[in-house]
């Protein structure tokens, strides 16, 4: 088993690479990001392919789970880049972790038709662990369309590629959409939660397609947003807290759908 050894930091490959590991508007720019780790790598080959660059430390070059993922890659068209294990962790941002990543494209899907099919509608969410978790969630409940407004967090950084858990590449997900003109033009109900309405989420007839919207972790749903819903929708409490995390409340909503068509 082999591929091309790289052992000088000064390598042209290493440091763009390494500038991509350090900066999100660098992978912004260059509309790359990478993988680490062997889920998700097993994830990105199972669902996209060999990716077009391969990364392994030294150390892990023959690991029991790392060598069939290499092994698959050296069989395909992208490159396979050993390093030593300090170089290596010059790029890692997982403690302790396998040293095994992938640099892969992110997709540049063609602008948003109006809405027929069921969608998650993200509004200025910020955190990266909730924008994985909603991802992961929506994936599991069948839902495939996420469009994300200009604001929100990127949805392809690591930290959110490690919440999501692979489901990044069972979605197409749309960044840098006018949330305000796709509700506008959308064929199906818009839901927005809010916790200053009367009508519960559980009054809701789920059967049919929806696309549902959820807002910032502190400020919520914005209010000239929340206006164009078709239905708020509130999700009953019986504790005395103000209100859920975004993603608890993402995964009550795609559930209760998924139970409702289960019926």
């Amino acid at each position: 088993m082999s591929g091309k050894s790289i052992t000088s930091r000064e390598n042209p490959l290493y440091k763009e690479i390494k500038h991509l590991a350090g900066s999100s508007q660098a992978r912004r720019k260059a509309g790359r990001t990478l993988l680490e780790g062997v889920h998700l790598c097993q994830a990105y080959l199972q669902h996209i392919g060999v990716p077009p660059v391969c990364v392994v430390s030294e150390g892990c070059v023959s690991h029991v789970e790392v060598a069939p993922l290499l092994a698959h890659c050296l069989s395909g068209q992208g490159q396979c880049i050993i390093l030593p294990d300090a170089l290596y962790g010059a790029l890692s941002q997982v403690e302790q972790g396998v040293g095994l990543l992938f640099v892969i494209p992110t997709p540049a899907l063609l602008p948003p038709s109006p809405l027929q099919s069921g969608a998650v509608l993200l509004d200025q969410l910020q955190d990266p662990g909730n924008l994985g978790s909603i991802l992961r969630s929506a994936a599991a409940a069948g839902i495939t369309q996420i469009f994300c407004s200009p604001d929100t967090t990127f949805a392809w950084s690591p930290k959110v590629l490690r919440a999501a858990m692979g489901a990044h590449f069972l979605l197409q997900i749309r960044e840098n959409v006018d949330l305000a003109a796709l509700i506008e033009q959308a064929q199906i109900p818009v839901i927005a939660t809010s916790s200053h309405v009367p009508t519960s989420l559980y009054a809701m007839d789920l059967t049919k397609p929806v696309a549902w919207l959820f807002g910032h972790e502190g400020q919520g749903v914005d209010p000239r947003l929340l206006a164009r819903a078709t239905h708020k929708v509130t999700i009953p409490q019986i504790g005395q807290i103000e209100s859920m995390n975004v993603a608890a409340s993402a995964a009550v909503c795609f559930f209760e759908q998924v139970r409702q068509l289960q019926l």
